[in-house]
């Protein structure tokens, strides 16, 4: 496939998309743990906002969110600006935009996915953990979490397939990921099936590699697993 010396900048397009999707996964990961274990909570406002977030959330269409953060940011920001005397404008990064919207997103939808999971280990884990007198952090850190993460890497794995799949949504605000990239050496050399195709096989390659990724995990997670393959 000629890409017509615009090799380059498909490739550091690709970069930025799988700096987006890291960052997002790491941050959404954090949102989905805190969000499952306050859908878990004793205390009731905690389980009711964890609900609104997951609602509101996923009823959004990640577009939508990503603009709604990158423009409604920049007003929330300037407005409080204005209060110090500050008038200028203020922009917020696509990359910054991008990273708030899908982690939002992501987190969203890892709740369900760590709640599944956290609620799929017996009881008694915990009550033998607090015979032995390991107070309740100690007994998620050391006892459920490293099940839950076993427990949760599959569906983890799906939702990391789709979010690196919006990634190409932050291309509207200007992002220089994959996606707009692939658009510049359209608008550059009119050949619109060139690049976009060198674009889609190009997210097809980093699917196939998350996957081969997350089945790795997932035999690492699986005590059983290696001892079979050892």
């Amino acid at each position: 496939m000629d890409l017509l010396g615009f090799g380059d900048l498909l490739l550091s397009g690709t970069w930025v998309t799988v700096k987006l999707a890291l960052t997002s996964l790491v941050f959404g990961l954090i949102l989905g743990l805190i969000g499952a274990t306050a859908k878990l909570s004793r205390f009731w406002p905690a389980r009711a906002l964890a609900t609104l977030y997951t609602t509101l959330v996923r009823g959004i269409p990640e577009l939508l969110l990503v603009l709604t953060i990158y423009f409604g940011g920049s007003m929330i920001l300037m407005a409080i600006a204005e209060q110090f005397g500050y008038t200028d404008y203020i922009e917020i990064s696509a990359f910054a935009a991008g990273v708030a919207a899908l982690s939002i997103a992501f987190g969203a939808y890892s709740t369900e996915v760590f709640r599944g999971a956290i609620q799929a280990i017996p009881k008694g884990q915990w009550e033998s953990a607090q015979a032995l007198g390991m107070t309740p952090l100690k007994t998620f850190f050391r006892i459920i979490l490293p099940q839950v993460w076993r427990l949760a890497l599959p569906g983890l794995g799906n939702l990391f397939q789709v979010l690196l799949k919006d990634t190409a949504l932050v291309s509207v605000v200007g992002l220089n990921d994959l996606m707009r990239q692939a658009y510049v050496a359209t608008g550059s050399t009119n050949q619109p099936f060139t690049f976009y195709m060198a674009a889609a096989l190009i997210y097809l390659g980093l699917t196939v590699l998350s996957t081969a990724m997350t089945a790795w995990l997932e035999r690492r997670a699986n005590p059983a697993e290696r001892r079979a393959a050892a």
